[in-house]
């Protein structure tokens, strides 16, 4: 964890942020996470290998869960989000996506696989350590970026909207850390009512190395 985020800010995030996107959410109203090493104990690690946690927003929670042992609830999308709807459900991933409606007369289900893009833009098979499930959306996220630039306007994958994502699995893992619940005011940069786990918010550097802060970034 000194050097990183864990499987929350590893996995977590991506996920979190195509639901968000989806549903049009914004920062939760609060954020609860429990874990820790439970299974690997023998590892060297000491970032959690089963964690909850639980984003609460006024009508819906977004709730996540992982476990670097075992097997997945579902194999076909062991790294994935799930919709629950009133018409039906939506499983995503990477890979496929799967929208099974229900109730009376419900329309069949709806499967698709990803899309690669090989034969059009072949130089992807040269590219080293590539994702080739990513590069399609990869390019369009490059050249939607490229067009905000022109027209001076915000990608899709805005800077802010990456933020919130980012700061709230951080903050799912200062709430394991704490044991509690953690409500935080993006306004005033601050957890609510919790000065330990204020002080959690930013690590200690090394001098001469400061702490980004808006009073000292100019």
């Amino acid at each position: 964890m000194e050097y990183g985020n864990g499987i929350m800010g590893d996995m977590c995030v991506h996920m979190f942020d195509t639901v968000r996107w989806m549903l049009k959410l914004g920062w939760p109203d609060s954020i609860q996470s429990t874990g820790g090493i439970y299974v690997q104990k023998e590892g060297k690690s000491n970032i959690a290998d089963t964690q909850s946690a639980i984003f609460k927003y006024k009508e819906l929670n977004c709730v996540w869960q992982h476990r670097s042992w075992g097997t997945p609830a579902d194999p076909d999308y062991p790294w994935s989000f799930i919709l629950y709807g009133e018409k039906g459900t939506l499983k995503g991933s990477t890979m496929r996506y799967d929208f099974i409606p229900h109730g009376e007369n419900a329309p069949k289900p709806i499967h698709m696989d990803v899309v690669y893009e090989k034969e059009k833009y072949p130089e992807d098979l040269k590219e080293e350590r590539i994702e080739l499930n990513a590069a399609p959306a990869t390019r369009l996220h490059m050249l939607d970026f490229l067009a905000a630039i022109e027209n001076n306007g915000r990608p899709v994958a805005d800077i802010e909207e990456g933020h919130i994502s980012t700061a709230c699995c951080i903050l799912a893992n200062l709430s394991m850390k704490t044991g509690r619940p953690i409500v935080y005011d993006p306004k005033k940069r601050e957890i609510v009512g919790d000065h330990e786990a204020n002080a959690l918010l930013q690590r200690p550097y090394r001098q001469p190395w400061l702490h980004p802060d808006p009073n000292n970034i100019k």
